[in-house]
């Protein structure tokens, strides 16, 4: 796998999303309030629209999800699964932090 540089940790907010190009494929990347990572696709499979990294942070229960700033749909942040929608999925990227920098994996 390739891990491609996205960005410095540090320059992320808590609980805010910045889409970054990977691999030619639209991302979106999420800082938790916790410190986590997550990179999802950044396209809304809903309204097709790329959009999700504008979403808000939140949960449902355990799950840490996003809602789509279009239509308000929850996308796992974990897994890319839409709660709202039964079968709809967002991709999901390995995403890590080395060296204070954060990468996201490109199978590609």
């Amino acid at each position: 796998m390739k891990w491609i540089v996205v960005c410095p940790y540090l320059r992320l907010e808590p609980d805010r999303g910045v889409a970054a190009l990977v691999g030619g494929e639209q991302v979106a990347l999420f800082r938790t309030f916790d410190g986590g990572l997550h990179a999802i696709g950044n396209v809304d499979p809903i309204s097709g629209a790329a959009v999700l990294s504008r979403g808000i942070v939140g949960s449902r229960g355990a799950r840490v999800v996003v809602a789509s700033p279009m239509h308000k749909q929850a996308f796992d942040l974990a897994t890319g699964e839409c709660l709202d929608e039964p079968g709809v999925y967002v991709p999901v990227f390995p995403v890590r932090v080395s060296d204070g920098m954060v990468e996201i994996g490109d199978s590609r």
